[in-house]
Order: C-alpha cells, then sequence, then structure tokens
C-alpha cells in the first residue's frame, strides 16, 4: 500500500498503528500543519486477506464451513449467511421448523457474545473511566480492579452466548452446524435444559447493561455530538417492521427518516447497492446507488436497527428501545455513541429470544434437513450480524464449483461513516493543540463505537495497489515502482 506521506515540508504525519482493542489491524493517519491545524484525517485498513479468491473453485458444500475462518469473533455470522446463500444453491426455499429455530437460536447466542465482548472488554473502560484516562487503567483489567461486578457480568454474557454456540456447533469457535438444507445434529434435551438453567440469570444481566449504557449516555450531554453523523441508514426488517436478525426485507432511510427503499428482495441487491475502491484502503466504500458516491453512504449495525425498525418482538428490549426513542424524541438518534446503547438493547433481545426458543418444544427436534430442489446457479444469504448487514453472494458451474464470491460485510458498509466521525473527531479535538495519547485515543473511540471487524472486512483482491522499493546496502533509495489500483505502473519522478 502506498505510504502515507506529508502533501508539503510543512506538514507533519502522525500515525496510530495500530488501533487498539478492535478486532483486526488498521490504523488512523493524521496530516498537520506546523500549527498543528488539520489537514487531513484518515482510517486506513491495512490488512489484506482475499476470501473472496480464497473460496473460488471449491465446491459450494464447504462454503459455510471456510468462510468462517475469516474470523474468530463472527464466525457465526458468516456460517450462518453461507448457508443461506447454499440453501438457494440446492433449490431449498423453506427449512424445517426445526432448522429454523436452531439457527435462530444460534444467531442469538452469536450476538450476544459479540455484543457482550464490545461493550464490557473493549469499550467500557473508555465510557467509565474517560477518553483521556490513564492507558494503564483503560483496559479490561482495570475495570476488573475498578468495576469488578460490571466486568463480571460482561464475563458471563459472553460465556453465555459461547455456551449456546458450542452446544449447537460442538465447538465454541468455528464450530459447524448450518448445512445445505437444514442442520447437522439436534440440540439434546440435556443442553437445552443446562442452557435453561443460567438464562434468567443472562436476562437480568442483560438488562442491567441496558440501563448502565442509558444512564452513560444520557448523563453525558458532551458524548452527544462526538463523532456524531446525520447519515442514511440501511438495516433489515421484518415484514411489520419489526427488528430481524435471520430473515426480511432491506428498509433504507434518510437522515431525516424518510424511506428510501423499505422491504426490498435482498436477493436483488445490487440493484441498489455499488462499492467503491480508493487506492489508500484495503476496504471498499459501499454506497446506495440511487444516491451516487457523495450522498449514498450510510450506516449499519445496531444504531442503524434501532432507528429504522418500528416494533422489537421481545417485551423487555422493546420497553428500551421505546426509552431509545424517547431520548431522540420521536426522531433518529444520530449521536454515534449511542451505538453502545442500542448494542445492549439488541444484547436484551437477543437474552429474551434465547429464554423463548429454549423453552420451545419444537428445538429439541430432530427432523433438521428439508427436501432439496433443483440446483440453481447462484444463491445470495443476507443476515444481521452483529456489526450490520451481512451479504454473502456465490455462484456455481456445473459442477458445483465455487465460479465467483461477494462478500460485503457490515464493517465496509460503515467505512464511510467511520472515516467521517474520525475527521469530525480530529477538528473537534485535536485541531491546533498539543497531540497527547488522550487526545489520540478519542480518535480510536470513535471508530470502536461502531464495532469494527477489519479482518472480516478486507477483501479487494485484483485491485491491490502495490510499491515496490529498490535500495542499495547502506539504505539509500535507487528506484520506486507504483502499482495503482487501476493497474497503472509509475516511477518516482525524481527516480527517472
Amino acid at each position: 500500500m502506498p505510504p502515507d506521506t506529508p502533501s508539503s515540508p510543512n506538514t507533519r504525519r502522525i500515525a496510530i498503528d495500530p488501533i487498539s482493542r478492535v478486532e483486526g489491524h488498521g490504523k488512523i493517519t493524521l496530516l498537520l500543519d506546523a500549527d498543528n491545524h488539520i489537514q487531513e484525517a484518515r482510517l486506513h485498513i491495512v490488512e489484506f486477506r482475499g476470501f473472496e479468491k480464497f473460496i473460488q473453485g471449491r465446491p459450494y458444500w464447504e462454503v459455510s464451513a471456510l468462510v468462517q475462518r475469516l474470523c474468530g469473533i463472527c464466525p457465526v455470522s458468516h456460517q450462518l449467511a453461507a448457508a443461506k446463500a447454499v440453501d438457494q444453491l440446492v433449490g431449498v426455499e423453506q427449512l424445517t421448523p426445526t432448522a429454523s429455530k436452531l439457527r435462530r437460536l444460534l444467531h442469538f447466542g452469536q450476538i450476544l457474545q459479540s455484543h457482550a465482548l464490545h461493550f464490557f472488554h473493549l469499550s467500557s473502560p473508555d465510557l467509565l473511566f474517560g477518553f483521556g484516562s490513564d492507558p494503564m487503567q483503560r483496559n479490561i483489567v482495570g475495570m476488573l480492579r475498578q468495576y469488578p461486578d460490571i466486568a463480571l457480568k460482561g464475563v458471563k454474557l459472553r460465556k453465555y452466548g459461547q455456551q449456546i454456540i458450542e452446544a449447537i456447533t460442538g465447538k465454541r469457535i468455528h464450530g459447524i452446524a448450518a448445512i445445505a438444507g437444514g442442520m447437522n445434529q439436534p440440540l439434546t434435551p440435556g443442553k437445552r435444559d443446562a442452557l435453561l438453567k443460567d438464562s434468567a440469570d443472562i436476562l437480568t444481566w442483560s438488562q442491567d447493561a441496558v440501563t448502565l449504557n442509558e444512564q452513560i449516555h444520557t448523563s453525558h450531554p458532551e458524548h452527544y455530538a462526538f463523532a456524531t453523523l446525520h447519515s442514511n441508514y440501511l438495516g433489515m426488517t421484518g415484514g411489520k417492521g419489526e427488528l430481524e436478525f435471520y430473515h426480511g426485507g432491506l428498509r433504507a432511510r434518510a437522515a431525516t427518516g424518510a424511506y428510501l427503499f423499505d422491504q426490498f428482495d435482498y436477493r436483488d441487491y445490487q440493484q441498489i447497492l455499488r462499492e467503491e475502491v480508493r487506492a489508500w484502503s484495503y476496504m471498499k466504500f459501499p454506497y446506495l446507488l440511487e444516491l451516487g458516491t457523495e450522498h449514498g453512504w450510510y450506516r449499519v449495525g445496531p444504531l442503524a436497527r434501532m432507528n429504522n425498525c418500528d416494533v422489537i418482538s421481545t417485551p423487555q428490549a422493546e420497553a428500551a428501545r421505546k426509552r431509545f426513542k424517547e431520548f431522540g424524541q420521536g426522531q433518529f438518534v444520530h449521536h454515534t455513541l449511542a451505538y453502545h446503547w442500542a448494542r445492549m438493547i439488541e444484547a436484551l433481545h437477543c437474552a429474551e429470544s434465547i429464554q423463548q426458543l429454549l423453552h420451545d418444544a419444537e428445538i429439541t427436534g430432530t427432523e433438521l434437513m428439508a427436501e432439496k430442489g433443483d440446483k440453481r446457479p447462484e444463491g445470495i444469504g443476507v443476515i444481521e450480524a452483529p456489526r450490520g448487514t451481512l451479504f454473502h453472494h456465490y455462484q456455481i458451474n456445473e459442477e458445483g464449483l465455487i465460479t465467483q464470491a461477494n462478500l460485503m460485510v457490515s464493517t465496509t458498509s460503515n467505512n464511510q461513516a467511520m472515516n467521517e466521525s474520525v475527521r469530525s473527531v480530529a477538528n473537534a479535538y485535536l485541531d491546533g493543540q498539543e497531540i497527547t495519547e488522550g487526545l489520540l485515543n478519542h480518535l480510536e473511540v470513535a471508530v470502536r463505537a461502531y464495532d469494527p471487524c477489519l479482518s472480516c472486512a478486507t477483501h479487494a483482491l485484483g485491485k491491490m495497489p502495490l510499491q515496490v522499493e529498490l535500495r542499495n546496502v547502506e539504505g539509500v533509495l535507487l528506484d520506486q515502482l507504483t502499482k495503482g489500483v487501476n493497474g497503472d505502473v509509475r516511477r518516482r519522478p525524481e527516480l527517472a
């Protein structure tokens, strides 16, 4: 990737490399003039993975297992999105009731553990100690010392979500469960009963987490403008506008609340979404086609889902959603730090839904496979992952081998928003100031609010910028060639 170089001799570059307390590897770069005024602020994704190419040539029935290796935090999300696409490849329109409920239970467990990890382990130190507090305290160890009750509840919430995943897939990370047309094994009554044993405590702790986040946000007015953006929002909702994580239609709304589209069939997503590539990041920049690259960027994830949905199907989470809406006086809540509050409302919904499903007699059923139909050349699976809307799109040949794949992950959809938030914080807090670690952490706080999964979001194979340098034994630069994202090769002018 081309290095970030100052645009003139009077500017200097500051880099946060790597960004801490996020999944994956990224950096933030600032260009400042001699008076410390911000000239440029960018979030760069420097990690490259390329799963879209890796899985080409593999048989379709392997995909739901392979794509899990994108990440150790949200492997279940990729497994389920891929499985929904593979269901279409084998002609399955409707899963059996037990298989459908098992997938949903697995999904709720995944979202619960991921949300708990993000808030309690990664973000709560900033929110409870302060953005510019001592970095030796501003971590999970500091949380365990200062707020042991809160930290331990977070650990137990995540553990419970992982136990659900293990009960269904056999492993807490990278287990296998969802296969073409159904699930590969039932949930035994013994495992169901073991999970039920702790479900009441999980529900209580999830409610406590909502209360804590509500108190944090409403008692800190200075958080309202921090990294805040008035953006479009995209997400999946059920047929009645309810919060829906596993299956529904796409809904997009403008910052004003106006509908851009609703209940759009996600299998036609290419009619409404595009992805732009920029030279300084391996992560693409999606946008709504109708609005174009300048105005069509949008946000996804908990804040988007909370703004987009009309109702939540579980009572405690719905009561929490109504308080969230009342805080916004009936309008959208655009505060970026409100992502944390929305995230814990979703965790509460997951806890309620898990308890309901565990009491459902069909959850321990043994009819797990639907009858397959005619094989199809294309399948598109979409779910609401913890971080937002996740697209898996596959095409296969007559032998059942993957010929093309496109993965549009949640963090990719938030790419432009994260960059806008970084710029906003840089201009509000760092411009003209002497740069300190505490001020730089403000930039990381803005990025962490989105709970980015940077490993999942890097899929620009075939468009990677490349720089090759030739130096002598003393380290003096003799020649430098740069290949841009469009394939053009340039030699550094003074070395030509």
